[in-house]
């Protein structure tokens, strides 16, 4: 009874149930403005009025990113009555309230345990020392050495080791995804995380209540928790508690006995393995991390699952040498991280401009929504205009038709400073990913759009002079070569539009 309530509760109140109702209370507004309350129209319009201002002044004077400030702005202005309230419903971006209660003391108390102590001195070229130590001290996430890092061009390819790593646990196997869905990659990890329950294995799974509510059968967690699965829904719908929904936990990561993990941008869905076509060839990255980075990992798993189903439990026992006392095997400086919407602290979009404020000879990214402010469309255009060869992969075949137009909306400024853009051709890029310089590359789940970047828990892997860089750079030409490039002919677009553009553009922070 209560899966059919909350499902009927996800149907309601999803983001798009509720913008069509609130647009349908402005349509009421205006009819009864302009044809029953014509003669306290003056009062009305009066209240609206200062209403609107005091909204916007609010916004203003908000620490928020500019170009995000002035979406809700004009919003606002052109629909006073929907413009505040989408905002109530979506321009936070502070969490609710009981979020914030139980993760910020969690996080606080075990910051401690994220203090760099790896000696890094053999980063010779000042600029990447300067982005790690940013990480350290405003992530706050060390850097490590002694990690072996495998990078996946594919989900395909990830999810056989994926498997056998699993079949491999011996004492512990935290999972935390943002979607789980019914089919033959689940079913695959479910009856691995069975056994090893049985086995006596502490198996734990997070999952986002939003992101996997309607994908799952009535008995998910029945299941789950028959099978001696430990697991806790992130921000499970409570509509008649709060409608704050905006903050949802799109971290996607499996940690194996504290030593492995398996992160980048797959969920546990059929589409990203290929088992099930959506919207053509799906295309996603990944990595496999073994070795001491592990650790911060481990450490964001547990901070948000102590947070929530608290445990008197010491983080100790679940360093990568706990269970692995040989030395690990590394050929980098590999730094996992985490971006958390808690904080003022925009750390997923301050690695990424770092990266193109830095690079010298190329940038190559991946990212299936690009739905940029000015900072991320002056840092790209500005590298690119000093002589550095910046290139984009984006789908070719779009999941959100909404969201694909107003990614297209900012090929043409990229275009003009040089930047080059590819279409995926075969379907959808899932992936996001970045590599500079043959130096320095992040493969996470980060995407490069204001959910993300400002309102999401993310996490990342950061890597300099790691093998798999070389891999993803490898990885960056056969999917040009597998996708078409995107020429200034492609954009002639007709003024209306032009106004189209601008109006999704305008609504860029609810998308």
């Amino acid at each position: 009874m209560m899966e059919k309530l909350k499902k009927g509760f996800h149907k309601v109140f999803n983001p798009m149930t509720i913008t069509g109702i609130l647009i349908l209370i402005q349509a009421v507004y205006v009819w009864e403005f302009l044809f029953n309350l014509a003669r306290y129209s003056p009062y009305i319009s009066a209240v609206i009025t200062v209403g609107a201002v005091i909204m916007a002044l609010y916004i203003v004077w908000r620490d928020d990113n500019p170009a995000y400030k002035m979406g809700w702005l004009m919003i606002i202005c052109l629909m006073p009555i929907l413009g505040a309230l989408l905002y109530l419903f979506y321009g936070n971006k502070r969490p609710a309230k009981p979020l914030i209660r139980r993760l910020e003391p969690c996080e606080q108390k075990h910051r401690q345990d994220l203090e760099q102590t790896e000696s890094l001195d053999e980063i010779q070229c000042a600029r990447l020392g300067g982005i790690v130590n940013y990480l350290s001290k405003h992530g706050p996430y060390p850097a490590w050495k002694n990690t072996k890092t495998s990078y996946y061009s594919l989900g395909d390819d990830a999810y056989p080791q994926l498997l056998a790593d699993l079949e491999k646990a011996e004492h512990t196997i935290f999972m935390e995804y943002f979607i789980i869905s019914e089919g033959e990659m689940w079913r695959g990890i479910f009856d691995v995380l069975k056994r090893k329950a049985a086995q006596g294995v502490d198996v734990r799974l997070i999952y986002d209540d939003l992101g996997t509510l309607p994908t799952m059968p009535k008995a998910f967690l029945k299941e789950l928790r028959g099978a001696g699965i430990k697991v806790h829904a992130f921000n499970p719908l409570r509509p008649i508690i709060s409608l704050v929904y905006n903050n949802r936990d799109h971290r996607k990561m499996t940690i194996i006995d504290s030593y492995i993990c398996h992160t980048g941008g797959y969920n546990l869905a059929d589409e990203y393995i290929n088992a099930e076509v959506r919207f053509g060839h799906w295309k996603d990255t990944g990595l496999r991390l073994e070795g001491d980075a592990v650790w911060n990992y481990t450490v964001m798993f547990l901070t948000m699952w102590n947070a929530f189903v608290p445990t008197e439990e010491d983080f100790e026992a679940y360093r990568p040498h706990v269970h692995h006392p040989e030395a690990f095997a590394g050929d980098g400086i590999v730094q996992p991280y985490s971006d958390t919407p808690l904080d003022e602290e925009n750390v997923g979009e301050s690695v990424y401009l770092e990266i193109l404020n830095q690079a010298k000879d190329y940038v190559y990214i991946f990212t299936p929504y690009l739905v940029v402010d000015n900072e991320m469309l002056t840092a790209m255009t500005m590298a690119a205009k000093r002589g550095v060869d910046v290139r984009l992969v984006t789908p070719g075949i779009p999941d959100k038709k909404m969201v694909f137009k107003l990614t297209r909306s900012y090929y043409r400024p990229l275009i003009k400073a040089g930047v080059r853009i590819y279409e995926y051709t075969p379907g959808f890029i899932h992936a996001k990913s970045f590599v500079s310089d043959d130096q320095i590359g992040v493969v996470g789940t980060i995407n490069m759009d204001y959910r993300s970047l400002y309102l999401h828990f993310e996490c990342a892997t950061m890597m300099i002079g790691c093998e798999a860089l070389k891999e993803l750079k490898a990885d960056c030409f056969d999917t040009f070569d597998r996708s078409k490039e995107i020429l200034p002919k492609d954009l002639r677009q007709n003024f209306f539009g032009i106004l189209f553009e601008g109006l999704l553009r305008a609504l860029s922070p609810m998308m």
